[in-house]
């Protein structure tokens, strides 16, 4: 980290109270998830300079066209999950229009034949049959109710982050580039096109090309690309000489639909030739040229072997190799990552979305926490410990469709025998819950099952949810002892911990972070339960406070 000249306060208050994301996109907003009262001062820089047609663009139509269930969840913890829905909605009836257009040529090839159809995606483009599927497996039926808002498409899910973000007055400052940064041990300098400013932490949501991760010197190993995809949005002047869905080739993959004109191209002739060296990239190399009709018509071309005729394109298109890689560490002092400027992949199935979008929900409340002042010793640390190695797991998975997606005889050979596994009940339920991100899970101290994982929907005698209550941020607490007894164990740190009491059933008691993980989970109304309850808060809230009422839930 190089030094910075000279510094200026961009707020008023202690520099430490500030937080400065760089970046667009969901990662930067998805932090406001995680504590919908922010206890700190964010703002946000918008960086300039990437031109049209890279991952930094706005206009997003031929990006991630969905969300797994933690995310979905997470709207729904913060009161969004109506809007998601009608979201879903609009994409389904936008799908019905294609399938009539095609006149549903091969039937069931991913598209949904009903709004009420469950999501289920697809792997390395064989798509999951929905009635394979074991939908009565625990980890499945545990996570219903936000089903109806699985169907979000990215460019769909950053308006509605970035108005919620709004709602809560984040200031944004567009146009401005970070050029250097300083980590001086009780804050951040950082230098950027509009002047220096001083922060208390810099969280870098910039990309795969990100420049606060070169800056703080972190590196960014992985394996180098060795195909080039593309994905648009386009008008087509015979349409009828593409497959609906998913189609190989002796020249690559392609797909055409679900959507009216969404096309999609694989090549395994190696990367763009306009690639900068993979080392370059790790250091925040120059993004590749904006794409053109003709290299995508090309492209479509070679790979469906026919003559087909684009004439126009009706979204920014992107171009996408398979460089896949993981920064060396998610923090560097009072430097942090999130999002692609973490981890980058191919963007199969929209799990970088949904792993940026986790990234920034785990670290969003334990940074408010650290500013806030409550936060125990090592919180902030715990985030590149819970959120490496599921990082890590999803660039296994993307590597593992790469191998079987590929043209080459021995990889045809594998997709025979995983596309068998795949029409099997057990491996279709298999790769779905893998998708939909239900069976994710941090490795956290306590024997109950649901501890570490995402609190699944719980009912209450009243009607309502455990996540209709947590709409204000902070912890939850689920209390239902015949006396309240874990409601009272919480009551000194009531500005933390919000409780919900409910008659007595299992499990007894459920223990909520900001980020929808539970922290502890009990069974029973023993001492044993209680002594858990009381080292559990202490963990992750810290010490209680002497007037927990008015303190901020971070």
């Amino acid at each position: 980290m190089g030094p910075v000249a000279h510094g200026q306060r961009v707020r008023g208050g202690d520099d430490r109270d500030a937080v400065m994301r760089c970046g667009g996109g969901a990662s930067r907003h998805s932090m406001m998830l995680a504590a919908r009262r922010p206890s700190y001062s964010p703002f946000d820089l918008i960086r300039s300079g990437w031109p049209s047609g890279t991952p930094h663009a706005s206009n997003r139509w031929s990006r991630s066209q969905s969300i797994n269930m933690p995310t979905a969840e997470a709207l729904d913890r913060r009161g969004l999950l109506p809007a998601a829905e009608q979201v879903q909605q609009e994409v389904l009836e936008r799908m019905g229009s294609f399938a009539r257009m095609v006149g549903d040529r091969t039937p069931g090839e991913g598209l949904l034949r009903a709004p009420e159809a469950r999501f289920t995606g697809h792997f390395a483009g064989m798509v999951l049959d929905a009635d394979l599927v074991d939908w009565s497996d625990p980890d499945l039926a545990a996570h219903t109710a936000a089903g109806g808002a699985r169907m979000v498409p990215q460019r769909e899910l950053e308006a509605l982050l970035a108005e919620h973000v709004a709602r809560l007055g984040v200031p944004v400052r567009r146009g401005v580039e970070v050029t250097a940064l300083e980590d001086t041990g009780d804050g951040v300098l950082v230098g950027t096109t509009a002047g220096t400013v001083r922060t208390g932490w810099l969280v870098g949501c910039d990309g795969g090309h990100s420049t606060v991760r070169r800056l703080a010197g972190i590196d960014f190993a992985g394996t180098d690309p060795e195909l080039t995809g593309y994905q648009a949005v386009v008008d087509l002047a015979d349409p009828e000489k593409l497959a609906n869905g998913w189609a190989w080739s002796p020249e690559g993959v392609y797909r055409y639909g679900p959507q009216p004109g969404r096309v999609a191209t694989v090549e395994f002739d190696g990367p763009p030739a306009d690639l900068p060296h993979a080392r370059l990239r790790s250091r925040g190399g120059t993004p590749m040229a904006p794409v053109t009709l003709e290299e995508v018509q090309t492209s479509l071309r070679r790979v469906s072997g026919t003559d087909v005729t684009l004439t126009a394109l009706r979204a920014t298109p992107t171009r996408w190799t398979d460089n896949t890689r993981q920064a060396a560490t998610y923090r560097s002092g009072r430097v942090l990552l999130a999002g692609d400027a973490a981890h980058v992949h191919p963007p199969f199935g929209g799990q970088g979305l949904n792993l940026g979008a986790g990234d920034a929900m785990n670290l969003g409340w334990k940074l408010g926490a650290v500013v806030a002042g409550w936060a125990p010793d090592g919180l902030l640390d715990t985030y590149d410990a819970e959120r490496r190695p599921i990082g890590a797991w999803v660039l296994d998975w993307t590597r593992a469709q790469i191998g079987v997606l590929r043209g080459d005889a021995k990889s045809a050979a594998l997709r025979g025998i995983v596309g068998d596994l795949l029409s099997t009940r057990d491996g279709t339920t298999y790769a779905v819950k893998k998708i939909s991100g239900v069976d994710q899970c941090i490795d956290l101290p306590g024997d109950h099952p649901l501890v570490g994982r995402y609190v699944p929907d719980l009912w209450l005698t009243d009607g309502s949810r455990l996540a209709d209550h947590g709409h204000g941020g902070g912890f939850l607490l689920l209390d239902r002892t015949p006396d309240g007894t874990f409601a009272r164990l919480a009551a000194a740190r009531a500005g933390r911990v919000s409780s919900v009491t409910d008659d007595h059933a299992t499990p007894t008691g459920v223990l909520v972070r900001p980020d929808g993980v539970v922290a502890w989970a009990t069974d029973t109304t023993d001492v044993v339960a209680a002594t858990g309850l009381e080292a559990a808060p202490h963990r992750w809230t810290g010490a209680p406070s002497s007037s927990p009422e008015h303190e901020p839930v971070g």
